[in-house]
């Protein structure tokens, strides 16, 4: 299977810097605590110099959402929803190992990570691009929506959207959960010098997976030159 960003949104958005992580072989038994609890400090650290909305990674996020006629504070993406929630409540909900995990080097990077389950995506293509209005999207609660038209989606290969508004929300449908064993992580950054941001999220995210589960996480940064990552076939879930 191919993840990738299509020319359309590369051109629109040229801030864009972007990587991936495949690996096989997690569970749900790991004790990732004490390394969440890490990354959790440096982002509250950071955070007592002045709240998320000041930060260079945020406002490009912002500025992003601002362009795509979203309003960035009704719709945040996923680093901005986290750090907010930090800082109220001072600490992250609990909720599998492996997005615990991505979760933390999230708000200790400030940029969105977005964790799925590749076996419950249907490939050979899942693609960040715009919303034809067809796709189905599934929410946490199990109810369908339809992304809108022109809105910035991941989409497969059968034509199911995996997030809402780009980095704004996943899909209930490819969340990572108890049975899942094998993972595309995405870290997505606007800011400048987002493209070395990403890539200390990367090698971040594989030290942590090797050094709690027998992978062999495999990544890669999709440029101009390089824009498509590839991953085993993934299994199609109705």
């Amino acid at each position: 299977m191919i993840f990738r960003h299509t020319e359309e949104v590369r051109s629109a958005h040229p801030g864009l810097a972007a990587g991936a992580l495949h690996a096989t072989g997690v569970d749900s038994t790991a004790d990732v605590g004490a390394r969440v609890g890490k990354y959790t400090a440096r982002a509250l650290a950071r955070l007592t110099d002045g709240p998320e909305s000041g930060f260079p990674e945020v406002l490009a996020w912002r500025r992003t959402f601002t362009r795509l006629g979203l309003r960035p504070t009704q719709y945040r993406c996923a680093s901005e929803s986290l750090l907010r929630r930090l800082r109220r409540e001072g600490a992250l909900p609990r909720i599998h190992p492996v997005v615990d995990l991505c979760n933390a080097v999230s708000v200790a990077y400030a940029v969105p990570v977005a964790a799925l389950d590749a076996d419950r995506i249907t490939g050979p293509l899942l693609e960040v691009r715009s919303a034809h209005g067809d796709e189905e999207y599934t929410t946490f609660d199990g109810r369908t929506e339809h992304p809108a038209p022109g809105e910035v989606t991941y989409a497969d290969s059968a034509g199911r959207a995996h997030a809402r508004r780009w980095t704004n929300r996943q899909s209930g449908h490819s969340a990572v959960r108890d049975g899942t064993r094998r993972i595309l992580v995405v870290a997505e950054a606007m800011h400048e010098g987002g493209a070395d941001t990403v890539a200390r999220v990367l090698e971040t995210l594989a030290e942590e997976l090797t050094a709690h589960w027998p992978v062999t996480p495999v990544t890669g940064l999709l440029t101009g030159e390089a824009p498509e990552f590839t991953l085993g076939d993934a299994a199609r879930v109705p």
